[in-house]
């Protein structure tokens, strides 16, 4: 019940504005994860750079299970296995960003598309989470069941053979 899991992977790319750009984005994330992305839109009011609410302007997906842990390994070669020390939350997930999605293992430019860069947010926990998240009869957990930033360091270190800087 000790053991640190990977929770989900969330891949982001924000492009800022409205069009071809997003579709193009989400191909990316499409080829880089085999699912599908989710396009999500603005909230505020920019005149400016000529965003108003409700267009989208980025584009995201969530993986989870055995494909996350195996994604994981992937992103993290793209970034030489190094994570550093302002990357982590105080409730022990990480937060990291790509400069290009051709970083990527087997990940080849396509000229049509462009170059993007993307955001990694990962997530961990461990096994009786889901008692404090479900629908019915949730419940609070022990804080020694919470996943603190060590454990999630010490997990990247034994499982993944990441350096901490």
């Amino acid at each position: 019940m000790k053991n640190v899991l990977v929770d989900k992977v969330t891949l982001n790319i924000g492009v800022g504005e409205a069009g071809e750009k997003v579709n193009k984005a989400g191909k990316v994330l499409q080829t880089i994860t085999g699912q599908k992305s989710v396009n999500t839109s603005s909230k505020k009011r920019i005149p400016t750079w000529g965003i108003r609410p409700g267009v989208p302007i980025a584009t995201k997906v969530t993986v989870r299970g055995k494909s996350a842990e195996e994604l994981l390994k992937r992103l993290l070669n793209a970034v030489d296995n190094v994570v550093y020390e302002r990357s982590f939350d105080k409730i022990g997930n990480i937060s990291f960003g790509i400069r290009s999605y051709i970083d990527i293992t087997d990940m080849k430019y396509d000229p049509s598309t462009g170059i993007f860069g993307l955001d990694v947010c990962v997530s961990f926990k461990r096994k009786g989470y889901r008692v404090k998240i479900r629908r019915r009869k949730p419940s609070k957990i022990g804080s020694s069941q919470l996943v603190t930033p060590e454990d999630t360091k010490k997990f990247l270190k034994d499982k993944y053979g990441v350096t901490i800087k």
